[in-house]
């Protein structure tokens, strides 16, 4: 049986060609640390690490590599930012499709006095950026968005969100977990202050590696998470001032930057345009023919327009799990049932608490592999006896 991997949003698989061969050269010719050592290795996985901030700064559109900060994912980036910005009495906003790498930082900060209030987003996920309008408070810091929703694919108007927040002088802290990799992301021309990325996603790379961009005034506001060595400064038992060691305690993953390196690579030569566009295309024809099917309800948008190819299903009257599970094992098809982590938007959407049956086409999948899903998809329906919609 083939395998039919349409997960994507939880990671990319296949990943891109040469990060596997990458990871491996790191470990079997280099295993070096960074900045601890002179010799040969170390300075070769140096120069992989700076040239890995300079990529991700082109993709960015962002100038200053020394304020791209790696950690182990984004969520780890997430809470870096919101725990080391946001203090007692600060007030922040949210829209209510923000995942659990957000809301649950903001849960706890919550505990230490910090408010948030919560955008509500229409039944397919959009934000009209007025509504931020009407929660801004005297203490309002900052405002933290995603970029996409990894739950139904809707895109997030950030670059009015970015104006907005310029005007009001607040900051903008962008979750780009969904989107880097597949959209353009200017860091200057959306007025972000800090994005945090994650390696493992759209951009094609391995599992844990990620990090954030940040700019320069908030290089030096924001407090220090984790400290520890940073091969720097090291008579010292204070944690370095400047960027990036202020944010990288303790040793990278190195074979993550080194296979990130070679995502990237491969990113930069096809370009995000032709992975989105590629990605749409089977985004089409999959909702085309979950549409006609009775018995199934898209939750959000149901066309290509405004969204990623991220696609929610509610399969009326039956079992979500049962309907995953069969797809997996009598077909090979490798989705995600639930609540994808992300309980908010699946109440905006109307699809909690029983979730969805979610389908993430990536850059590698093929028009064939989509028309084996709508057939199967079929097919379970007709045995399970679903006739209506």
């Amino acid at each position: 049986m083939k395998r039919i991997y349409l997960d994507n949003g939880a990671t990319s698989y296949p990943k891109a060609p040469g990060v596997g061969d990458a990871v491996k050269r790191f470990i079997d010719d280099i295993g070096s640390n960074v900045n601890r050592s002179g010799y040969t290795g170390s300075l070769a996985a140096e120069e992989v690490v700076f040239e890995t901030r300079e990529m991700l700064g082109r993709l960015f559109n962002f100038d200053h590599s020394k304020n791209i900060v790696f950690t182990m994912n984004i969520t780890y980036g997430l809470n870096f930012l919101l725990k080391g910005l946001l203090k007692p009495g600060h007030h922040c906003i949210v829209s209510s499709m923000e995942h659990n790498a957000v809301m649950r930082p903001l849960m706890q900060l919550k505990e230490k006095g910090v408010e948030f209030s919560r955008i509500m987003c229409d039944a397919t996920g959009m934000l009209d950026p007025t509504g931020i309008y009407n929660h801004i408070k005297p203490n309002t810091k900052a405002v933290i968005i995603t970029h996409a929703s990894n739950v139904c694919g809707t895109i997030l108007p950030v670059a009015e969100i970015g104006k907005f927040c310029e005007e009001k002088g607040l900051l903008f802290i962008i979750d780009t977990a969904q989107t880097a990799g597949i959209l353009d992301i200017d860091f200057k021309e959306i007025k972000a202050d800090a994005i945090a990325f994650t390696g493992h996603k759209s951009l094609l790379g391995p599992q844990g590696i990620g990090g954030f961009l940040i700019t320069e005034k908030i290089a030096r506001s924001m407090d220090t998470l984790i400290s520890g060595g940073t091969g720097s400064l090291s008579e010292y038992e204070e944690q370095p001032p400047y960027m990036p060691d202020k944010f990288e305690a303790g040793t990278l993953n190195l074979p993550g930057i080194y296979g990130l390196h070679a995502a990237l690579g491969y990113i930069e030569e096809i370009g995000t345009i032709s992975i989105r566009e590629k990605e749409l295309q089977l985004t089409e024809k999959l909702l085309e023919g979950l549409c006609s099917i009775k018995g199934v309800r898209i939750a959000g948008l149901k066309d290509i327009k405004g969204r990623t190819a991220v696609v929610s299903v509610d399969f009326k009257d039956l079992d979500n799990a049962d309907v995953a599970y069969r797809l997996d094992k009598y077909y090979g098809i490798k989705t995600r049932c639930g609540l994808h982590c992300a309980p908010s938007a699946h109440r905006t959407l109307n699809t909690f608490p029983q979730g969805t049956v979610r389908f993430s086409p990536g850059h590698f999948n093929t028009k064939k592999d989509i028309e084996t899903t709508l057939s199967s998809v079929n097919q379970i329906l007709k045995d399970l006896g679903s006739t209506s919609r």
